[in-house]
């Protein structure tokens, strides 16, 4: 991945300060000096002590004579530099303004947290600004932020979940130990009492505390290889974060469909990854509850499941089994978003007949209960298998907002074994009830379009599949309202 990553500093004296820098040189590159620090990460990464012959500042990570740390991917070739600055100039002051951006001007509500900006010419950042405990700053707290720098906005936005929930782990182990040591010299001296007690000069502020206002991170952590272990998590999330998203060649465009389905499993993918990475009884106890409360959502409650008996094989057997009006009937409530209520003893059908219905929504408009033995409110779900002793509510045998299907069984449906499977007319007897008034002869386009490819015995299934396909992609990608895609003609 083509971007860099960078610890920065507020400091008292200087104002916004970077501290360390990681980039990636790709191969071919110039061959890195013999001296730097070689550390071979990714399984796992050691630690590399740093002799800094120079007392520590605040503004400073590594002193001018120290080489730095190089890191090589041995899989890619990759090298990993990590120094207080850029080696390129022109880099340099692309960080340095997203430095100074992330702590001045670009921050969330609390000053604390993750936000985005940049431009096509400096490039965009994801900045996530911190605080790290300071017994001897202004407000006992030091103003951090780290800043990912890259020139590919739609690569870095994809990335924010992952660069956040990682981010996060570097931050709070460095407020963690910090916090240690806040703690350890507050029982010392308490800086609050002898701030209270002392003359305030605001001229002389910064050195009232016998010089010590520009402390480094490191003292603040009292972490010895802090900076190389920054280097190997740098390092690592530049090449995690360049190799989860891949490219794969597709036979034209994803379908809204697809791009949903991708998006759900996203998704789902990094809430329980959030959920597994709590430590502790409180969130396993919360991962817990998230599953019951999932678990007793009914919407796609036993899906999945075959039953045995006849079945909806397609579209087009649905209309010849129902007749071409009430097939109609059905299908314009379908494509209207009111409820369609299907009631009956063999949920086996039910399904099956949902199943078919359901290809003429996008994915996202589908909220389905195969079966239930109470009824369900239209806003948990557009499709309600019920079984046949249940009463329908008089709000709803009423509504012109949903309709009804009675599937009742015939004397040859208990002749099964002696009934094809395939003659599912001659079984079950469907009656159609709705309180909607308005003709559905003059229907939505989309059902028009339907009912014509349908009546035309030359086509497939297959070839009627991808022509409804076809449809519904027409109609998500028209930018229209859905009132106005289903304009009647």
């Amino acid at each position: 991945m083509n971007a860099l990553v960078a610890l920065c500093h507020f400091c008292e004296l200087h104002g916004p300060r970077t501290l360390f820098c990681t980039e990636a040189l790709h191969p071919p590159s110039p061959s890195p000096s013999q001296h730097g620090v070689r550390v071979r990460i990714f399984n796992p990464p050691p630690s590399t002590p740093i002799s800094t012959p120079f007392p520590p500042q605040g503004c400073r990570s590594l002193p001018a004579s120290h080489p730095g740390f190089v890191s090589i991917d041995d899989e890619t070739g990759i090298r990993f530099l990590s120094h207080q600055h850029p080696r390129q100039s022109q880099l340099f002051s692309v960080v340095r303004q997203a430095c100074v951006r992330s702590l001045s001007c670009e921050v969330c509500p609390g000053r604390e947290g993750p936000i985005f900006f940049g431009d096509e010419q400096h490039g965009f950042v994801f900045s996530h600004t911190f605080f790290i405990k300071d017994s001897l700053a202004r407000g006992f707290q030091r103003w951090y932020s780290i800043v990912m720098v890259a020139m590919d906005r739609i690569y870095l936005i994809n990335s924010w979940p992952f660069l956040l929930r990682h981010l996060r782990l570097t931050i709070q182990s460095l407020q963690s130990t910090a916090l240690k040591v806040f703690d350890n010299e507050q029982g010392v001296c308490p800086q609050r009492a002898v701030r209270m007690n002392s003359v305030f000069s605001p001229a002389v502020y910064p050195h009232q505390r016998s010089g010590s206002a520009a402390r480094s991170l490191t003292s603040l952590t009292q972490h010895p290889n802090l900076w190389a272990s920054l280097h190997s998590s740098f390092s690592w999330l530049l090449k995690a974060c360049g190799s989860r998203l891949t490219e794969k060649l597709l036979e034209g465009a994803p379908t809204e469909d697809t791009l949903v389905l991708k998006e759900r499993q996203t998704e789902q993918e990094e809430e329980i990854s959030c959920w597994e990475g709590g430590e502790g009884v409180s969130s396993r106890l919360q991962l817990n509850r998230l599953e019951r409360e999932l678990g007793d959502f009914p919407c796609d409650k036993g899906q999945g499941v075959e039953f045995p008996g006849p079945h909806f094989r397609s579209l087009r057997h649905l209309r010849l089994v129902l007749g071409a009006p009430e097939f109609r009937q059905l299908v314009w409530h379908v494509l209207m978003g009111n409820q369609v209520i299907w009631r009956g003893a063999d949920p086996g059908l039910i399904q099956s007949a949902f199943t078919v219905l359901k290809a003429l929504l996008p994915v996202g408009c589908v909220r389905l209960i195969p079966y239930s033995a109470q009824y369900e409110e239209a806003y948990r779900c557009n499709f309600l298998g019920l079984s046949p002793d249940v009463t329908i509510p008089a709000h709803v045998s009423s509504s012109e907002f949903s309709v009804l299907v009675d599937v009742a069984n015939t004397e040859k449906s208990c002749q099964y074994s002696a009934v094809s499977e395939d003659d599912i007319a001659s079984m079950y007897q469907f009656i159609n009830s709705s309180a909607n008034v308005q003709p559905t002869d003059k229907g939505p386009t989309l059902l028009n379009k339907l009912e014509v490819a349908l009546s035309n015995e030359n086509l497939s299934v297959e070839v009627v599949s991808h022509c409804l396909l076809c449809l519904k992609e027409e109609w998500m990608k028209s930018g229209v309202s859905k009132q106005n895609v289903f304009k009647y003609f």
